[in-house]
C-alpha cells in the first residue's frame, strides 16, 4: 500500500461506505451521486494498491485492508474537521490589539469594542509606537494598532488598511516647577526656545518624533536629544524628571506624579490617530473595533478638526478618507 498524498475527500467516502456497508445509503449521507461515490472508492483503492471492499449483489463488507484503514481514515477526518473549525470561527482566536500606551483614545475604543462582542477575546498589547507595531501587524504578530500612519514608510503603509479615528489635540507634560505649569493652556509661541522631549532616538516611535520635528521647526522649539528607553510608567517618570524637559503629549495623556498636562493652543497642533490593520484579515473583533471607533468619533466629535489647528498635509490627506488601503487611493 502507498498511502502518501491521499485525498481526505476519498477517505470520507471510504468511511461513509464502511459505516453504512451500503453504497446507496452512503451516497445519500454524503449528498453525492452513487456513481460518483463508486468512482471515488475505486480511485482510493488504486491509490492504495489494494481492494477495500468485497462487493456482491446482496452485501458490501470490508476486506482486511479495509478494516486496517478504517481507524486511520477516521483520525485523518477528525484532524481535518478540527483544522476547519479552528479557522472557520475566528471568534475562537484572540485578537491582539496594540494600544501603544494605556489609558488614552485607543483604550476607550477597545473597551467599547469589548462591549459589542463580549464573546470575543480582544487582548491589549502595548508596543509604544506605530513604527514598530506596523511591522508586527504585517508579520501577523499583532492584528491592530493605532497611531500616526502618515509617518510610516510608504512600502509599509501600502500594505495596511487604515481608518481615521481622532484628531487628537496635542499637549505638553510639564514638571510642577516649570514656569508654564501654572497656565491652563500653553500657546505654541510660549514654548519657543524650550527643549521638549518627543521620543528622539526611540526607533519604535519614529512617526511621533517626525511629527514633533515638523511642529517644533515652525516655533523655534528644540527637539530634546535621545534619552534612555524607559519601559513602564515609573521608569519614564524617572528619566523625564532627571532631564527636566517638558514632554510633547496629547490631551488625554495621564499626568505623572510631579507633572501637569497642559493643552497646546494658538494654533492647536493635532496628532492624527488612525486604526491600522493588515489587509485581508477577517475577525468579528475587527468589525467591532471599526464600529466602536466610528461610533465614538461621532458621539465625541473626534473627527471634527479644531479651528485654527496645525497638521501636516500628508496627515490631513489620510484623515480625510474613511477606511481604505493606501493602494486603493493612490496615497
Amino acid at each position: 500500500m502507498a498511502p502518501s498524498d491521499t485525498d481526505p475527500r476519498l477517505l470520507r467516502a471510504f468511511v461513509a461506505v464502511a459505516e453504512e456497508l451500503h453504497f446507496t445509503r452512503a451516497a445519500a449521507r454524503l449528498y453525492v451521486a452513487q456513481q460518483a461515490l463508486s468512482r471515488d472508492i475505486r480511485r482510493l483503492e488504486r491509490g492504495l494498491g489494494t481492494e477495500l471492499f468485497v462487493r456482491t449483489t446482496r452485501q458490501v463488507s470490508l476486506t482486511p485492508d479495509g478494516e486496517r484503514l478504517l481507524p486511520y481514515a477516521r483520525r485523518v477526518i477528525e484532524a481535518q474537521d478540527h483544522l476547519a473549525a479552528a479557522f472557520a470561527h475566528p471568534v475562537a482566536r484572540p485578537l491582539l490589539v496594540d494600544l501603544n500606551t494605556d489609558g488614552m483614545t485607543a483604550a476607550r475604543v477597545l473597551a467599547r469594542a469589548r462591549e459589542l462582542v463580549p464573546e470575543c477575546e480582544l487582548m491589549a498589547r502595548f508596543e509604544s509606537g506605530l513604527t514598530y507595531a506596523a511591522g508586527e501587524v504585517l508579520a501577523g504578530r499583532l492584528d491592530v494598532s493605532f497611531g500616526r500612519a502618515a509617518g510610516l514608510e510608504p512600502g509599509v503603509l501600502a500594505r495596511l488598511r487604515v481608518q481615521p479615528v481622532r484628531y487628537e489635540p496635542m499637549a505638553v507634560l510639564l514638571p510642577h516647577g516649570h514656569p508654564l505649569a501654572g497656565r491652563a493652556v500653553v500657546a505654541m509661541d510660549e514654548l519657543s526656545g524650550e527643549t521638549v522631549y518627543a521620543g528622539a532616538g526611540n526607533t519604535r516611535t519614529r512617526e511621533w518624533t517626525d511629527l514633533a520635528a515638523q511642529l517644533f521647526a515652525q516655533w523655534d522649539i528644540t527637539l530634546a536629544p535621545p534619552a534612555p528607553l524607559a519601559v513602564g510608567v515609573a521608569e519614564f517618570q524617572r528619566v523625564m524628571a532627571k532631564s527636566g524637559n517638558p514632554v510633547l503629549a496629547v490631551v488625554d495623556f495621564p499626568p505623572l506624579p510631579g507633572t501637569v498636562v497642559r493643552p497646546l493652543v494658538r494654533p492647536v497642533p493635532v496628532s492624527p490617530l488612525l486604526m491600522v490593520q493588515r489587509a485581508g484579515v477577517d475577525h468579528p473583533g475587527l468589525d467591532a473595533l471599526r464600529t466602536a471607533a466610528a461610533e465614538m468619533a461621532a458621539t465625541q466629535g473626534w473627527m471634527v478638526r479644531p479651528r485654527e489647528s496645525w497638521l501636516p498635509e500628508a496627515d490631513a490627506s489620510l484623515m480625510r478618507h474613511h477606511f481604505f488601503t493606501t493602494a486603493e487611493t493612490g496615497s
